[in-house]
C-alpha cells in the first residue's frame, strides 16, 4: 500500500487516476483550488483520505501546500497533475504571476523543492504539445501551453539527477490527446491506456518499475530518437545546461531553492 499525492485531482485525469489507484488499495490523497472542488473532490471520491486545497496560482499557497505534505508524509508518490490551458492567458495570480505559469510550471518545482524528505517518486505531466515549446526558456513568465508542457520534461529530467543519490525515481507522463474536460469529447486517444500509465508510475510497478529520468505515453518508455509525435520527446530536453538554467529561473522567481 502506498501514499499518493496528486495535484489537480477535483476532476479529469487526476481523478480518474485517484479512483483507480485507491480501488488497488492504496491511500489518496487529494488536491482541489477551492472549498468547492474540495467538496465535489470528496462526494467523487469518499475513500480519499484528505483533500488538501490550494491555489496554485499563489506562490504563497504551493508554497503552504508543500507545509502540508511535510507535515502528512513522508510519501510515496506526488503527482503533479494539475494543469491550465485555455481561457487564462490574462490571468494572474495573488502575487502577479501569469495563472498558467504558475499552475503548470512554478508549482511543481515548488512542491518538488519543498516537499522533504523527498517522494519516492514524481511523477510530473506533459504533453505531445510540448514538440511546440521554445526551448530558448525566455519570457517564460509568458509561456504558452506547450512552453509550459516543455518545461515539465525538463523538471522531470532535472529532479531524476538531483535526487538519484536518495533513491528517488522521477519520470514524465504524456497521457495523450484523451477525452476529458481539457481534452474534449471528441479527442482520440485511449484514456484508459492514460489512467494505467498513471497507476504504473505511481506504483513504480510493471515496466516503470526502477526506472528514472523517462518520458511515458500508453505505459512505454519514449526516447529523443524515435519518430513518433506522442510517444517521443525533443531532444534538446536532454540537454543538462538547459535543465539548469530552468531550475535557476524558477528558483528566482519563487524564491524557493532546489533540494541539494
Amino acid at each position: 500500500m502506498a501514499r499518493i499525492f496528486i495535484t489537480g485531482s477535483s476532476d479529469g485525469l487526476g481523478l480518474r487516476s485517484a479512483k483507480a489507484l485507491s480501488k488497488r488499495g492504496h491511500d489518496v490523497y487529494l488536491h482541489a483550488r477551492n472549498t468547492q472542488r474540495a467538496q465535489d473532490a470528496r462526494a467523487a471520491l469518499p475513500e480519499a483520505k484528505d483533500v488538501f486545497i490550494a491555489d496554485l496560482t499563489s506562490i504563497e499557497e504551493t508554497k503552504s501546500l508543500a507545509e502540508k505534505l511535510n507535515q502528512t508524509g513522508p510519501w510515496d508518490a506526488i503527482v503533479h497533475n494539475a494543469g491550465v490551458m485555455n481561457g487564462v492567458s490574462r490571468l494572474k495570480g495573488k502575487e502577479g504571476v501569469p495563472a498558467l505559469f504558475a499552475v503548470n510550471t512554478l508549482a511543481p518545482y515548488i512542491v518538488s523543492s519543498l516537499v522533504d524528505p523527498p517522494p519516492k517518486r514524481h511523477i510530473f505531466l506533459s504533453s505531445g504539445m510540448h514538440h511546440g515549446g521554445d526551448p530558448s526558456l525566455r519570457n517564460i513568465q509568458q509561456c504558452t501551453y506547450s512552453d509550459s508542457k516543455y518545461h515539465n520534461v525538463l523538471l522531470a529530467f532535472w529532479f531524476a539527477r538531483r535526487l538519484a543519490n536518495k533513491g528517488v525515481l522521477s519520470n514524465v507522463i504524456n497521457p495523450g490527446w484523451v477525452p476529458t474536460k481539457m481534452g474534449g469529447s471528441g479527442a482520440p486517444d485511449d484514456i484508459d491506456a492514460a489512467v494505467d500509465t498513471y497507476v504504473m508510475l505511481a506504483e513504480g510497478s510493471g515496466a516503470a518499475e526502477g526506472k528514472t529520468g523517462g518520458y511515458w505515453y500508453q505505459k512505454r518508455q519514449g526516447t529523443s530518437k524515435g519518430s513518433g509525435r506522442e510517444a517521443n520527446y525533443e531532444r534538446s530536453a536532454d540537454d543538462e545546461a538547459r535543465q539548469n538554467q530552468l531550475i535557476e529561473t524558477l528558483a528566482k522567481i519563487s524564491g524557493v531553492n532546489p533540494p541539494q
